[in-house]
């Protein structure tokens, strides 16, 4: 995305523009009335004590290790004196990076839940006031996605995966707008045009724009041709995938941008037009369905507004020094780091802050208990909420099983420095 200092527009006229409703045109759809804005939901913070939380001797803690240490370089990148987490769970990174530095690699379970003991603190979140609050929220599963595709349009490789336009232009409202409220948005997504009244800035091309329209001719790469336009809108809810070339080579893409539209799930609008039944939109279903009814499929996919741009994250299909393929990094969530089948989170960010190790209590698809502990890294469109997490469950078609069909309900607590 482009910096708003390199858009062709003058920062003090975007500021006094955003005041007067001037240079902004507005999305084509009128905003909800105030008394149909949703209240900003609240989060409590707990302190726990560890002999209580559910599982946390049975859990091979262990495993997590790798995720625990991924966050831990990602924090020690930020300066000590930033503060990270909100209310009574906010501690500088300085805090953090004393407490990583206590996890020793190659701990044993019982080594690690004593490292973890004398430095972080739990506290069970829970969604609400301290009056009327609630443990329990949502889980969900997510996976890498798999396609299939070509690095040059030809034969069945006809649908392209974007990378970020050069058109694109974010802004975050809070550096014109102090004190943000509940009804103003965090972030404007759109493009740049001038007009006789000055530079205007337009939301971005909606997901029909792009595909049917072809909005994005010379405004973006190709990174890559898949042959599956289900695939490929997956892909879009996913985040990230590995898309297999014909010589057996693979091009692994991860989350660059997006294109500001609402999103909106695709089980749902099947669900609200008909044509699935309750219980069934989870994604295996709405993957069969979309498969079985192409000339539908795209003008249901048409109405998820919301438009995912790609980066190359892996590639083994270009040489790099020496002609030796560059390692394969895997998926890469919001945190900057690669994924952990099983122990990486997302999360929102309001509530939760990336990094932060997590008690996890929830069920698999099959009622089988979770009990584990995992590391907040990532985040979703869908994700959001004080208890709301997605659980990234790794690559392949059994990861997808799982994930498609991952709906619980559950709780977590927070491990935070102890200070």
């Amino acid at each position: 995305m482009r910096n708003l200092a390199l858009a062709a527009v003058g920062l003090a006229g975007i500021a006094a523009g955003f005041a007067a409703g001037f240079y902004f045109k507005p999305a084509p759809v009128p905003p909800p009335p105030a008394a149909a804005v949703k209240p900003v939901p609240a989060a409590t913070y707990i302190p726990f004590s560890y002999a209580d939380l559910p599982g946390w001797q049975d859990d091979h803690v262990a495993e997590a290790m790798p995720a625990l240490l991924a966050s831990c370089r990602a924090l020690a990148q930020k300066s000590p004196s930033d503060e990270i987490g909100i209310g009574s769970v906010k501690r500088s990174a300085a805090a953090w990076q004393r407490a990583c530095s206590s996890l020793v690699a190659g701990a044993t379970d019982a080594d690690l839940r004593r490292q973890l003991e004398q430095v972080f603190t739990p506290y069970a979140v829970l969604a609400g006031a301290p009056a009327g609050d609630t443990p329990e929220g949502l889980f969900t599963g997510y996976y890498e996605a798999d396609l299939h595709g070509s690095l040059t349009r030809e034969g069945p490789f006809q649908v392209p995966i974007y990378g970020v336009p050069n058109d694109l232009v974010t802004i975050d409202t809070a550096q014109f707008i102090p004190n943000l409220g509940p009804t103003i948005p965090r972030q404007l997504v759109g493009h740049v045009s001038a007009t006789p009244a000055g530079a205007v800035l337009t939301p971005y091309y909606t997901r029909q724009q792009i595909d049917r329209d072809h909005a994005l001719d010379g405004k973006a790469d190709v990174l890559v041709w898949a042959d599956d336009p289900v695939a490929v809108h997956i892909l879009h809810i996913q985040g990230s995938g590995r898309v297999a070339l014909p010589d057996g080579r693979e091009i692994h893409v991860g989350f660059a941008g997006h294109n500001g539209q609402a999103f909106r799930g695709i089980g749902s609008i099947l669900r609200t037009a008909g044509v699935l039944k309750p219980g069934q939109a989870s994604m295996d279903h709405v993957r069969d369905w979309l498969r079985t009814h192409p000339d539908d499929a795209a003008r249901y996919m048409d109405e998820n507004a919301r438009y995912i741009f790609f980066r190359i994250t892996g590639d083994s299909a270009r040489p790099g020094p020496q002609d030796q393929a560059p390692q394969d990094p895997g998926p890469q969530g919001a945190l900057g780091v690669p994924l952990t089948a099983g122990r990486s989170l997302a999360v929102d960010p309001t509530f939760l802050p990336l990094g932060a190790p997590v008690w996890l209590e929830t069920a698999d698809p099959d009622g089988v208990p979770i009990r584990r502990l995992v590391s907040a890294q990532d985040v979703g469109a869908a994700i959001t909420g004080p208890v709301r997490g997605d659980l990234f469950w790794g690559h392949g078609e059994a990861a997808f099983a799982t994930a498609a069909r991952m709906q619980s309900k559950g709780r977590y607590f927070i491990l935070i420095p102890a200070e």
